[in-house]
């Protein structure tokens, strides 16, 4: 498999390349890569616009990747919006809420509106794109943004989210798998106890859907998200999961071309979904390049690659526990996981640990991982996140943990 994947020969700083770094991005396999390639030099043309056979083959080929990208995540292809990445169907969903609130849309589109009183729940685990949103959706509505705190071992306080989420709840989102923690997060519980209150759930899956079996109407959600380049597919292409009933009621947030039906120069009539939402010229070759990545981890078998990695995560975090001065953040006993972990160096910043693994031609992600909240309630400003993917083997984590054993002792801070 790992032939598959050509960065995966190369060497840094005279090393051969250890890459532990999946959670910020994927590498990708030469089949997406071919496909980008082989859509540009045969069918390039924009999509639903023209006539003309290139037209033809491209708008085929583009929606030909919206039914197996749905097909992954358990979806229909009209339950899938393309976006340039999470971040954006994030904030699609809570401009969308937004305009429901100025009175904007369909009539069923009120069921979105918020109010002075009303209340958003996250939790303290979100990447920044799960946070800031949902703090200026807040601002905006004047509806206050509440939080699910973290526990010391990393799992999230389910009591306090039971006593948080209730009647004034509009919006509960959440992470499926921490980008920090690599803990799989309760959904079923969350669903649960959002669906009693009345509210819409919105997950981020960037860091579930390319380690294991994802079912998203199957778990309750009523939307989610999911970024192509964490899954082996290109930069430039996300995907919004909706309900059919939920994506036919929210309002749309960008607007102009290929997402109309009637326009005078006074009002516009809009599509219905997905293409409601997909205003303007889309990312077609990166869709396309999205499926082959998909068909890709379907062909090794996402139960596969979850055992391998959980594997790979045990492996690892033994190492890492016997080394002196290393806390690793989220080590929650039993806790199912994938195979990320991120650690506390003490005596060292995480910048300069970061790169002294790169002098062995290991890479890590260094920093706050866009979780400053969640280092915050640790007691830490940055971090070490090691993060495994389908392609990485024993001897990956084994360089690994032997080059984290170095670095204390290489900066003078403990044997």
């Amino acid at each position: 498999m790992r032939e598959d994947f050509p960065i995966l020969g190369k060497s840094v700083n005279g090393h051969p390349l250890v890459y532990l770094d999946s959670a910020a991005t994927s590498q990708k396999p030469r089949q997406v890569l071919d496909a980008e390639r082989d859509f540009l030099t045969r069918s390039n043309a924009a999509v639903h616009r023209g006539a003309h056979t290139l037209a033809a083959e491209a708008t085929d080929l583009f929606e030909d990747a919206r039914t197996t990208v749905a097909g992954f995540v358990g979806a229909a292809p009209e339950q899938l919006v393309w976006t340039s990445g999470a971040t954006a169907g994030l904030n699609l969903v809570a401009y969308a809420i937004g305009n429901a609130t100025l009175g904007r849309g369909a009539p069923a589109s009120a069921r979105f509106a918020l109010r002075p009183g009303d209340e958003l729940v996250v939790t303290e685990a979100e990447h920044h794109a799960n946070l800031i949103p949902w703090q200026e959706l807040a601002t905006r509505t004047g509806a206050a943004l509440r939080h699910i705190p973290v526990r010391d071992d990393g799992t999230l306080d389910l009591d306090a989210a039971a006593s948080l989420i209730g009647d004034r709840t509009r919006v509960v989102a959440f992470t499926h798998v921490s980008n920090v923690l690599g803990i799989v997060n309760p959904v079923a519980e969350l669903v649960a106890l959002a669906r009693d209150a009345g509210a819409l759930t919105v997950l981020d899956a960037c860091q579930s859907a390319p380690h294991l079996p994802l079912d998203l109407p199957a778990l309750g959600i009523d939307l989610a998200v999911f970024s192509g380049h964490k899954m082996l597919g290109p930069y430039g292409v996300g995907g919004l999961y909706g309900r059919a009933d939920v994506l036919e009621a929210l309002p749309p947030f960008l607007t102009g071309g290929s997402m109309i039906t009637t326009v005078t120069l006074d009002s516009a009539e809009y599509l219905p979904a997905p293409q409601r939402f997909e205003a303007g010229t889309q990312p077609v070759g990166p869709a396309i390049g999205l499926a082959v990545a998909v068909r890709y981890l379907e062909g090794v078998g996402l139960p596969a690659i979850h055992a391998h990695e959980q594997r790979l995560a045990a492996r690892m975090g033994e190492g890492l526990r016997e080394i002196p001065g290393i806390r690793l953040l989220g080590d929650a006993a039993g806790a199912e996981r994938v195979g990320l972990w991120a650690f506390d160096v003490e005596g060292v910043h995480a910048h300069d640990a970061g790169q002294y693994l790169d002098s062995l031609g290991i890479a890590v992600r260094v920093g706050h991982h866009c979780a400053a909240p969640l280092h915050r309630r640790f007691g830490v400003t940055a971090s070490v996140r090691a993060s495994a993917a389908l392609y990485n083997t024993d001897d990956d984590v084994d360089r690994f943990v032997e080059g984290v054993r170095g670095i204390r002792p290489y900066f003078g801070a403990g044997a």
